[in-house]
């Protein structure tokens, strides 16, 4: 594929231009940038105390950066806390949880290649977000809170 002069253009993300949207889970979402072609998507979440997500695998790799707060995996002994970082590999399989003696919110930056298959107790696909999938709810999401279309999300 060739490299364009578009493909060189350094693009910038304001606070302001990806808004923090509630998805009703205790869970808020700012959705910075997603690339349609490749299966990137580049997010923060923003956990409230004691939010424990569903189990779920990742196609992708999967990079994240802890912010503020603290969160771990039930199926591993580490704790992130502001200033962690972590690396998932594809494949690998866990439940975030976040401490309910958290005394504030749990921000962590996430950067997700491929789909995030949320499973079944017993270990069956329930459902599966994507990178258009994640921009889809997220513009839903903002819709139905009265928030205007964020147009700062890059999507390529």
């Amino acid at each position: 594929m060739a490299v364009t002069e578009k493909d060189l253009v350094v693009r910038h993300v304001a606070d302001s231009g990806a808004p923090w949207i509630d998805t009703g889970m205790g869970v808020e979402l700012k959705v910075m940038r997603v690339d349609l072609d490749r299966g990137t998507w580049v997010i923060r979440n923003r956990f409230q105390p004691g939010v424990q997500l569903q189990t779920h695998k990742h196609t992708g790799a999967v990079e994240g950066y802890t912010l503020t707060g603290r969160w771990h995996y039930l199926e591993y002994d580490f704790v992130s806390t502001a200033g962690s970082y972590i690396y998932e590999p594809a494949g690998s399989v866990h439940t975030l949880n976040v401490p309910a003696d958290n005394t504030e919110p749990t921000d962590v930056f996430f950067v997700i290649e491929g789909a995030l298959l949320n499973l079944t107790p017993d270990g069956q696909v329930e459902s599966v977000f994507d990178a258009p999938a994640m921009l889809e709810v997220y513009y839903a999401l903002a819709e139905a809170a009265g928030i205007e279309r964020p147009s700062g999300v890059l999507v390529s």
